[in-house]
């Protein structure tokens, strides 16, 4: 990774699943490993429609509450076997990230994944942000953007949008996740992208309107 604290006029946060890297087959194999080693019967395909929220908001649908914990810490030790090497970059991905860091800004990637498996996954596919910060959901993310000063926050889910607004920074989103445009809309984003491949011409178009 690059260094963490590089002094930059422009500073955007991305989210890490269904925004920069494609999770679903990674978290399904995961998810496929804890239910054929715990026993218990865990839907997969079910469980990959509903990325974004932590980790135990989709294993209550599948252990009870007081197991929860411990299935929790288990799946994340076992996420590293099968989860990073079938996930894929999304399309744009590497490109969006380059595309800040070429106008002099950084890029941050602020998920609520377990930190050390999204650096794990960033590092597989070579992308490089400024810095990472995980274990942060919808608006709890709002403190990290805060203090890296994002003006910009990428996501694609309607948690994503609301970390944005507490933060106080313009929400881009692009609907490769589970929310579809309309959601996304209805949540207050401000700007709908079709996917990251057009991020790198908007942020053009942003600075080029912004004050100086």
């Amino acid at each position: 990774m690059r260094s963490e604290t590089p002094t930059a006029r422009l500073t955007v946060g991305f989210d890490l699943d269904m925004t920069l890297i494609d999770s679903r087959p990674g978290i399904k194999a995961a998810y496929e490993a804890l239910s054929a080693e715990t026993g218990a019967f865990i839907d997969a395909d079910a469980a990959i429609t509903r990325l974004g929220p932590p980790l135990d908001e989709e294993l209550a649908y599948w252990f009870p509450a007081d197991e929860i914990p411990a299935m929790a810490d288990r799946y994340r030790a076992i996420y590293p076997t099968y989860a990073i090497e079938p996930t894929p970059a999304m399309p744009g991905a590497r490109e969006a990230i380059a595309a800040v860091q070429a106008l002099g800004g950084r890029a941050i990637v602020v998920t609520a994944k377990h930190e050390p498996n999204a650096r794990l996954h960033l590092a597989h596919l070579g992308i490089e942000p400024d810095a990472v910060i995980g274990w942060l959901w919808a608006e709890a993310k709002a403190g990290a953007l805060r203090e890296y000063e994002a003006q910009v926050y990428v996501g694609d889910h309607v948690g994503d949008v609301r970390g944005a607004r507490t933060a106080g920074a313009l929400s881009v989103v692009v609907p490769t996740g589970p929310c579809p445009e309309s959601e996304l809309r209805a949540a207050g984003a401000d700007v709908v992208l079709p996917d990251l491949t057009a991020l790198p011409e908007w942020l053009e178009g942003y600075l080029a309107a912004s004050p100086a």
